[in-house]
């Protein structure tokens, strides 16, 4: 059983491995840059697949390798213990301006030696004109680079970095080998006819990916040859045994499929490392871990070879090694991300194709070694359904109890058959699993970014609805739109305004996805990506040119709630009640609710509207008329692989955004639901902080009213508990049956808490000295309290902490 001190549990070596890498430095690795750049530089006239298979091949063979003191698993992403590599291929325009305050900034800080910064500058140089942010820039219209500039719109990571959002296909890895891919890749290219017209970009992939893949191999048998050597050395005879066993482990996998549990997590752990050494995208994600590595696990208990314990030490290593991944964004990204999440996510839990409850004693063991190491990785989901072991379920609670937010629960009852809708096969619905933060995919089978698109905020579109589509933040009309508020006869006249412009937005996002698309097709084909998604290697194609099964992404839509609060007050305010005239909220938007009147105006707003979160038609309903009128929309278009192999290559929509509320709000005047300008805008499909005053049941109707089976994207909610809410059995329970009508009843689609009170967090922020273990739920991840910037912070604290 999970205590509240978990800590305490855990190994005093893991402990101090533990220790070690919480108390490491954020700075950079220089590795890769360099030797991408020379490699680059060297094969100019190479296709670019190829010059890319060759800079991964000189990187894994000549980047430093260490292995830690106490460590059971081999592998590291960088020269130092969590330092970010760097990718200048993906962009250099912010390193170079933002390099000398990489230390000062107020949150995921960064420390850099001024002979790093000399180089630094030197391999960016070369990079001019030649990064993906540039073409990806290029490609944009002039009117889609202005909304993307404007904060309206913000695609920010699909130009700067790596797409991911990614599971790949770790049951067949495990289950073929690395040699068994080489083989694949083989069959492949002997099957492609000279008379094929892509005969020549066909050869290409498939040279490209033979050299990854056996630079792959031989960068596993470097571990090996490491591991052996420091053993020579070794007087402990324990570690000595442990060293060899890592070396034995490494020999098998860098060519056979593994046949223990040791081996298999591995080369799991090596192909997570090395998806993130290729490219630096995040939410490289795990998929349904306790499913694929249970025969090993049972295997391994049947015949003796293991013990529980053991194989909780491993599970121990390994999230250790997720939390030594580390990658450095530019400060405007980093408000989006704040906390530096990489979003790997482990799904437990769900059914098997025949609806059986999938649960086994590795999700148990999953379960609770993340409870025990209490760390921001791996971002755990559990697959929520109606018959789900009662046990494990109690257990959740139980490690959830422990306040750092997680596991967080999606739900069966929904996705399976919204997924079964769009065309994806009963089996591989089945199979689905939480990428990132709460978005979902198949593993293995789907294209790169099944969310994470682009952000549009919302706000900034409804306000310029009131405007006849003038934008006040940049002093431009985007989207000529249906007249000024002033001038509308009714209620109805603001929503047909409202549904002009955020078809028009919604057609805005697609286009510049779109151009993102191509600069990453271009630019930065991954192979190892592609070579472990189906069917890339059948068709001879990379993910971004339509190779995977599926392809389905949605960008993300910010600031939900002040939407339909603010459709309420106004409907109810001005144009039922009358309280509010049109000129008088106009005045008071445009001053910031300034002066007597301008207060005045905001209470009641504030206070005499409906708000969402509370079990209100009212408001519920507008909302979710006015949310599709963007699902309408954004549902008619495709992504760029669209009649190029995959299934679907379609988009829904998604409210994961992230800690994108903060900035997002930072650039939105006064809103009409009694919001200051420039404050934080609402939180995925949370309610407004402090307006849901009816308790999580209420909210829990809410938002079951959305409709979430069009928001395949993910519907993010996120709650606060006191301490105290599960201090005992009986308020667990309650939980539990709160939990089931949300999700068996009411079909809501994903819930998680944040286990904190508002004194611990305020203290917290005080003196960061004092807690500097806190992790708290930011939003569809987990991170380090301290770390966050203040404002941040103060929106976390800010939420409304529920009771039972």
């Amino acid at each position: 059983m999970i205590t509240e001190t978990p800590e305490s549990l855990i190994p005093e070596r893991v402990d101090r491995l533990r220790k070690e890498i919480l108390s490491a430095r954020s700075t950079i690795c220089l590795e890769r840059a360099r030797i991408y750049t020379r490699i680059y530089r060297e094969k100019e006239n190479e296709p670019v697949i190829l010059k890319r298979a060759f800079a991964l091949e000189r990187t894994l063979k000549e980047m430093t390798i260490f292995i830690g003191d106490g460590e059971f698993l081999a592998g590291n992403q960088s020269s130092v213990l969590r330092a970010a590599p760097i990718f200048p291929e993906y962009v250099t325009q912010w390193i170079i301006e933002e390099l000398d305050e990489f230390d000062k900034r107020p949150g995921d800080a960064f420390f850099v030696s001024e002979e790093q910064k000399k180089e630094l500058r030197e391999i960016c140089s070369w990079w001019n004109g030649k990064t993906l942010f540039e073409r990806g820039e290029s490609l944009m219209s002039p009117l889609d680079r202005e909304i993307h500039d404007s904060g309206i719109i913000r695609a920010e990571g699909n130009l700067t970095s790596g797409d991911a959002h990614i599971a790949v296909n770790f049951e067949k890895i495990l289950a073929i080998g690395l040699a068994g891919y080489l083989g694949k890749i083989e069959s492949a290219e002997k099957a492609v006819s000279n008379s094929d017209p892509e005969f020549k970009r066909k050869h290409d992939f498939y040279l490209a990916l033979k050299i990854a893949i056996k630079a792959f191999q031989a960068f596993i048998m470097r571990y090996e040859e490491l591991a052996y050597s420091v053993a020579s050395g070794e007087n402990d005879t324990k570690r000595k045994k442990e060293l060899l066993r890592i070396s034995e482990n490494c020999r098998t996998i860098s060519h056979d499929p593994p046949s223990t549990f040791h081996e298999a997590i591995q080369l799991t752990w090596f192909v997570q490392l090395v998806l993130q050494i290729e490219s630096n995208g995040h939410s490289v994600s795990l998929g349904r871990m306790d499913q694929y590595l249970y025969r090993f696990y049972k295997n391994d208990l049947e015949a003796g070879r293991i013990s529980v314990d053991f194989a909780m030490e491993i599970l121990e290593n390994m999230w250790l090694k997720l939390l030594s991944i580390n990658k450095i964004r530019s400060w405007s990204h980093t408000r989006f991300s704040a906390g530096g999440p990489l979003y790997q996510n482990v799904t437990i839990g769900g059914q098997t194709m025949d609806g059986s409850d999938a649960v086994n004693e590795l999700s148990f063991l999953i379960l609770d070694s993340v409870g025990r190491m209490k760390l921001t990785q791996p971002n755990l989901s559990v697959r929520f359904h109606r018959n789900i072991n009662p046990e494990f379920l109690s257990r959740c609670i139980d490690v959830i109890g422990i306040g750092f937010g997680m596991p967080a629960f999606n739900n069966d009852e929904i996705v399976i058959p919204s997924l079964i809708r769009l065309g994806v096969s009963k089996e591989d619905a089945y199979n689905y699993s939480a990428i990132g933060c709460i978005e979902i995919a198949v593993p293995g089978k789907w294209g790169y970014r099944c969310t994470g698109m682009s952000f549009l905020n919302f706000m900034r579109v409804f306000l310029a609805s009131m405007n006849d589509g003038f934008d006040s933040m940049t002093g431009k009309t985007f989207c000529k739109g249906k007249g000024n508020f002033t001038d509308y006869n009714g209620f109805n006249d603001l929503m047909a305004a409202w549904k002009h412009q955020v078809e028009f937005y919604a057609r805005e996002t697609v286009a510049i996805d779109a151009a993102a698309d191509k600069a990453l097709e271009e630019l930065v084909p991954d192979l190892i990506c592609s070579a472990f998604v189906d069917d890339c290697i059948r068709r001879g194609k990379t993910i971004k040119e339509g190779g995977s099964v599926y392809d389905f992404i949605s960008g993300l839509q910010v600031g939900i709630a002040n939407l339909g609060n603010s459709l309420a007050a106004i409907k109810k305010l001005v144009f039922e009640e009358g309280i509010i005239s049109r000129e008088v909220l106009m005045r008071n938007l445009k001053n910031n609710f300034e002066g007597q009147e301008g207060e005045r105006v905001r209470q009641l707003l504030l206070n005499r509207a409906p708000k969402y979160g509370n079990d209100d038609d009212y408001v519920d309903n507008l909302l979710c008329e006015a949310y599709s009128y963007f699902i309408d929309e954004i549902e008619k278009h495709h992504t760029t692989r669209q009649d190029r192999g995959p299934i679907g290559c379609r988009y829904y929509a998604g409210t994961s955004s992230i800690s994108s509320n903060v900035p997002s709000g930072s650039v939105v005047p006064a809103t009409p639901d009694g919001r200051k300008a420039f404050t934080p805008v609402a939180e995925g499909c949370s309610p407004t902080s402090g307006t849901d005053t009816l308790g999580p049941t209420a909210v829990f109707k809410s938002v079951s009213r959305l409709p979430t089976g069009r928001i395949t994207g993910g519907v993010l909610l996120n709650q606060k508990l006191s301490p105290s809410a599960l201090s005992n059995k009986i308020q667990k329970d309650k939980l539990i049956s709160i939990l089931r009508t949300f999700f068996v009843t009411l079909k809501g689609w994903h819930v998680q808490y944040n286990i904190v009170s508002r004194e611990t967090l305020l203290d917290a922020k005080k003196n960061p000295e004092n807690h500097r273990d806190l992790v708290v739920r930011v939003a569809g991840y987990s991170a380090f309290f301290t770390t966050l910037s203040p404002d941040t912070q103060d929106d976390i604290i800010a939420r409304t902490e529920q009771s039972l």
